[in-house]
């Protein structure tokens, strides 16, 4: 069992819509194995934010940028001492699996589920609190009615434009969290502060507490430094204040 709380903090903003987009997807696989109305309606309300994420951002491209990046340091490592080739080539056959997908998806990601009728009324209705009752869209309402078959496989038709971008977020996420050992560090009374070098390509920040540690981290940063606080959670409500404690920790600049 993992003793750590780990606390992230992007230094760039498309780590920072990556994590959102992970965020909400593991939402959304959460919601999906429900079977209860409200499990379908939170489902759709995840899938609403992911497709206003992509509907403001170029991701594709930016995506198939990072997978291709990953993929030159990756077989750069080929000949390293120690690195396990086998498993480097199976790392690297999937990168490129998942890049020729996104590659061969034409057009915008998840432009085609607005192409149902059902989910476009959803969409134009979500906005407004309340605004999915059975009143407002009957037709909703009928579908949250229908066997569990019926509706996986609208589910499916609307989830299945992810799949592939899915799969390349948690891969450059996993690469990113991988990429460098923690380090033990100390926050006198609370604090630590640390410049950034702007010769190495940092893109995030990993902070593991000890569970039993009565604090969370707070965390800002950037471009010349990042600043971390430790703050002991109120108990009546008030704001959180800076602990008076040292404070030890893991630290993960992770630059890959």
């Amino acid at each position: 069992m993992n003793t750590d709380i780990v606390y992230e903090f992007p230094l760039n903003e498309r780590i920072r819509i990556f994590i959102r987009l992970e965020l909400l997807f593991n939402q959304l696989s959460h919601f999906l194995e429900g079977n209860t109305e409200f499990d379908r309606r939170a489902a759709i309300d995840s899938l609403l934010d992911i497709l206003t994420i992509f509907s403001r951002n170029d991701l594709k491209s930016e995506i198939l940028k990072e997978l291709d990046r990953h993929g030159k340091v990756l077989n750069q490592l080929a000949n390293t001492e120690g690195v396990d080739t086998e498993k480097l080539v199976d790392i690297l056959a999937e990168l490129n699996q998942t890049s020729k997908s996104l590659y061969a998806d034409n057009g915008k990601i998840g432009i085609k589920v607005m192409e149902s009728d059902l989910f476009q009324s959803i969409s134009q209705r979500s906005s407004i609190p309340g605004g999915t009752c059975s009143f407002d869209l009957p037709a909703f309402h009928y579908w949250l009615e229908q066997d569990e078959d019926v509706q996986s496989m609208a589910l499916d038709q609307w989830t299945k434009p992810f799949t592939d971008i899915r799969k390349a977020i948690d891969l450059i996420m996993g690469f990113i969290r991988q990429s460098t050992r923690p380090v033990e560090k100390m926050a006198p009374a609370g604090f630590f502060q640390l410049p950034l070098d702007k010769s190495l390509p940092l893109q995030l920040l990993r902070i593991n507490v000890a569970r039993d540690i009565p604090c969370f981290a707070e965390i800002s940063g950037g471009k010349h430094r990042f600043t971390i606080r430790f703050m002991v959670p109120s108990v009546d409500g008030s704001r959180p204040t800076q602990t008076p404690d040292n404070i030890p920790f893991l630290l993960t600049c992770c630059q890959f």
